[in-house]
């Protein structure tokens, strides 16, 4: 039935996969791609870093509008935002001649980024709710593995003298087919709980999480963010001006960072969510440790090192803190919620690499990655008194200290088969299907 929540969690996961390789691959591309662009359109560090703040500016109207668009919608709207970034990033390439027009095609790229973001969280947080396995952590290890894999094909790409535009044009060849595939695989309307069976709990309307502590883990997710594209953004760089690497060698500073991130969250993509907290503090931590190292690097091989350190605990911080938001939020208001989370986090995502841009003008590179240093060591400081501020139960779906029964489902002409999943609600409404308490089901623990 189109539009209910009857469809299969396999197909959500499929799509939630999907949807995060194409944004990875884009991002590897992009990253690998910074000192390029930054050559073909003339700027300086400053200049780039300030070129860099009109993504923010394409992005954070983007994602506060894109989750009432998912909420009244579907969640197929994540199929065309996916396509629609693909086109912007060639787009960018093309027109990235100079300031003004690096400007323009960031702002684009910022827009669908953005936009793009929520909705394939959105689908991800759905796919974990409905099938109780871990595919929050996962799918955004597809993108940290696709990050890596861009990045380096890009690389060869530079070593080979290829146009600018050659990687951009792949990557939207792969946002299309991506698209596609989402199209066939995503429900094609809004959740509708009390479509086709009504439970017990259906007359009562839902109610949404409050504003402060979705803005609260937003403030947490700002910081790991910075931290992170920081790396990503400006490592290749990096590499070249300060450890005088050549093209092909500076853009394996992302490629290595971002391979850190995907074996980090594939390794711990299966860990319960009682230890949300501890991965929290633990991550930040070696955030913190690594970006000093590599601001301190004499060689290549010594910044690889810290990268290292540093992917690995930034790997675990946003995929952790959504998973605590999708555990404590209706299904019917998931949209909106994302969007206000990821919203806040990426003012720290695209944020971060002007800060360092800016450090850089003033004091160099070397002192830059110091001031990223500190936004880890703040996330550090913070996070469990935010947390705790939030009233979120980090481990558990809200309501009860573990994951609550399937509600009674109320006769109906329908066969079962056809029935809505559960949605998750409040305490006065009903919850998903995991009993364990753990993010997983009581059943197999899926490979």
């Amino acid at each position: 039935m189109s539009g209910t929540p009857s469809t299969a969690p396999r197909n959500l996961i499929v799509s939630a996969l999907t949807a995060f390789a194409a944004f990875g691959a884009f991002w590897g591309v992009w990253g690998a791609s910074v000192p390029r662009v930054q050559q073909q359109a003339h700027v300086t560090d400053g200049r780039l870093g300030v070129a860099l703040l009109f993504v923010a500016a394409g992005a954070l109207p983007a994602m506060l509008l894109v989750g009432r668009a998912l909420d009244r919608w579907g969640l197929r709207t994540a199929a065309l935002l996916v396509m629609a970034l693909g086109t912007a990033g060639v787009a960018m390439a093309l027109t990235a001649r100079n300031l003004l027009g690096l400007c323009i095609g960031l702002s684009l790229v910022g827009a669908c980024s953005g936009a793009a973001d929520v909705a394939m969280n959105a689908v991800a947080g759905r796919a974990e709710a409905l099938s109780c396995r871990p595919v929050i952590t996962r799918a955004h290890g597809v993108f940290s593995t696709l990050v890596v894999l861009a990045g380096l094909g890009t690389g060869l790409a530079s070593a080979a003298s290829l146009p600018l535009a050659v990687p951009f044009v792949s990557v939207a060849a792969l946002s299309l087919v991506a698209g596609a595939t989402m199209l066939r695989t995503l429900p094609s309307g809004p959740w509708r709980p009390g479509g086709a069976g009504r439970t017990a709990t259906d007359a009562t309307p839902p109610v949404g999480p409050r504003l402060l502590p979705l803005l609260l883990v937003g403030a947490l997710g700002a910081l790991a963010f910075a931290t992170e594209n920081a790396h990503q953004s400006w490592s290749a760089v990096f590499a070249r001006e300060e450890l005088h690497a050549g093209p092909g060698l500076a853009a394996v500073a992302p490629a290595v960072f971002a391979g850190t991130v995907a074996a980090t969250r594939f390794s711990i993509g299966g860990l319960k969510a009682a230890h949300a907290r501890t991965v929290l503090l633990a991550g930040a931590l070696a955030a913190t440790t690594g970006t000093v190292v590599v601001a301190a690097a004499p060689t290549l091989l010594v910044a690889a090192l810290g990268l290292v350190v540093a992917g690995a605990g930034t790997a675990v911080l946003f995929p952790t803190l959504i998973g605590i938001v999708s555990r404590n939020v209706e299904e019917s208001r998931r949209g909106r919620a994302m969007s206000t989370v990821t919203g806040v986090a990426y003012l720290g995502y695209l944020l971060g690499p002007v800060y360092v841009g800016l450090w850089a003008d003033a004091d160099g590179l070397r002192a830059a990655l110091g001031a990223v240093a500190a936004l880890a060591a703040a996330l550090l400081l913070l996070t469990q008194l935010l947390l705790r501020l939030t009233g979120f139960d980090a481990s558990t779906y809200r309501g009860r200290g573990r994951y609550r029964r399937r509600p009674t489902v109320l006769p109906t002409a329908l066969p079962s088969a056809v029935a809505p999943e559960p949605w998750l609600t409040s305490d006065k409404l009903a919850s998903p299907r995991c009993q364990n308490g753990h993010g997983t089901s009581t059943g197999r623990e899926p490979s």
